[in-house]
């Protein structure tokens, strides 16, 4: 077969395969997914054995570290893996839940059930969590899915696939509801992007150039995600001890994923106490600050050019400035900032409740480090991705964002006049 027939073929059989999963009960689901996660801890020695391949021939490509970080399968991340799992089996299941329902004058009752998308396709980079992640949301929401990884994790994502299919085939349920392509051509992409008969939503999770590429050329509805410029402003009223340990929290704990802090926003009446306190705690961390004027007055570091306002780095490096107040700071972030994650810290409600009120991003917080945006902290067992459009989610993504809604009508012999 062609590439493009082997595309079709396979996004066929994940369409069979989700009328499948569409009338699984919630417990079948649940089991399923159980099984999965003890199977993916079972074949913990493979599946690093497999990586530990992968992780060889990214270092040999001289891949940046962000991605090569975000390659590594360890017991840690199995683990965390088959309990992403576990939570998803735990959640409620959405499908069949009715939503709405009313009574029209002539007695017809009108409602709405939550139903499955139908086939979901995820086109990622690197992180073979996605894998088990992005299968157990779509399992539990009813829906197939066909993943295209990168080919730096190609064996690490097959490896944990064979795995999830094995079990859906001892449930006896279609193997064909977790496809995993396992070309590493890029001319498979666009094979899968035209498919939109078979593929009912596209989900890119990688860097920029992947987003905009797959957005660029499908014919299938996406969910997009560019970056991820994520902001914390420290106001006037911010407890320091407490801003400190959010800012190297949201900056160091975890500097290549996109819900790092990567601009920092301090009110310009604190700036002279809290600005070299933070500038010293951020170098003993090893992070490169770059700063606007009247920061580098307090302290010393690189100067910021208008390129630093909007990049994501993804490394530990850390655009800083100074705002006239909360408004210049949320200016800032309406210019600036992606939709992503922006944080305030600050000790004054009202403050707290018009940043929340006025920010536009999908996930805005008090107090709380930016790494806590995430689908899994959230409590949705796992995220599917993180929308920053908001059609037809915005944020962290879980099981009800795998489905839709169709009406349900019930008469009792009713004629239209």
């Amino acid at each position: 077969m062609t590439l493009a027939q082997q595309m079709l073929t396979l996004a066929h059989e994940a369409k069979e395969a989700a009328r499948v999963l569409a009338n699984q009960s919630s417990a079948v689901k649940n089991d399923v997914l159980r099984a999965m996660a003890d199977g993916l801890e079972q074949e913990m020695p493979a599946l690093i054995e497999e990586n530990e391949k992968d992780l060889a021939a990214a270092r040999e490509r001289d891949l940046a570290p962000a991605m090569v970080d975000r390659l590594v399968l360890d017991e840690k991340r199995i683990r965390s893996m088959a309990d992403g799992l576990r939570e998803v089996a735990a959640l409620p299941d959405p499908v069949g839940e009715v939503t709405r329902m009313w009574r029209r004058p002539n007695g017809l009752q009108v409602g709405q059930v939550r139903i499955p998308l139908g086939v979901i396709g995820i086109i990622y980079e690197s992180r073979p969590n996605v894998t088990a992640d992005a299968a157990g949301l779509c399992l539990k929401s009813g829906n197939a899915v066909v993943l295209r990884g990168g080919s730096e994790a190609i064996l690490s994502n097959t490896a944990i696939g064979a795995v999830l299919r094995k079990v859906l085939e001892r449930y006896n349920l279609p193997a064909a509801a977790v496809q995993v392509v396992t070309t590493t051509e890029r001319a498979a992409v666009l094979e899968l992007l035209k498919l939109e008969e078979e593929i009912d939503l596209i989900i890119p999770r990688g860097g920029e150039g992947l987003i905009r590429f797959v957005s660029e050329n499908s014919r299938i509805p996406v969910i997009k995600h560019y970056k991820g410029v994520c902001h914390t402003y420290v106001d006037a009223d911010a407890d320091f001890e407490m801003a400190e340990k959010i800012c190297i929290n949201a900056k160091v704990q975890r500097p290549g994923v996109c819900n790092a802090m990567e601009t920092l926003l301090i009110h310009k009446d604190i700036a002279e106490t809290f600005v070299p306190r933070i500038a010293q705690a951020m170098r003993a961390q090893g992070v490169e600050m770059r700063g606007c004027p009247i920061t580098r007055e307090f302290a010393e570091m690189k100067e910021a050019t208008e390129e630093d306002w909007g990049a994501e780095y993804l490394d530990l490096i850390l655009a800083v400035r100074v705002v006239e107040d909360m408004d210049e700071a949320m200016d800032h972030i309406a210019r600036y900032g992606s939709l992503h994650t922006e944080v305030i810290v600050t000790r004054d409600y009202r403050n707290s409740q018009r940043f929340l009120r006025e920010v536009n991003s999908s996930v805005v917080m008090v107090n709380a480090s930016s790494r806590f945006s995430d689908g899994n902290q959230f409590g949705l067992g796992a995220e599917i991705g993180i929308s920053t459009t908001k059609l037809h989610s915005f944020g962290p993504m879980g099981l009800e964002d795998l489905t839709t809604r169709k009406f349900i009508v019930l008469g009792g012999g009713q004629v239209r006049e």
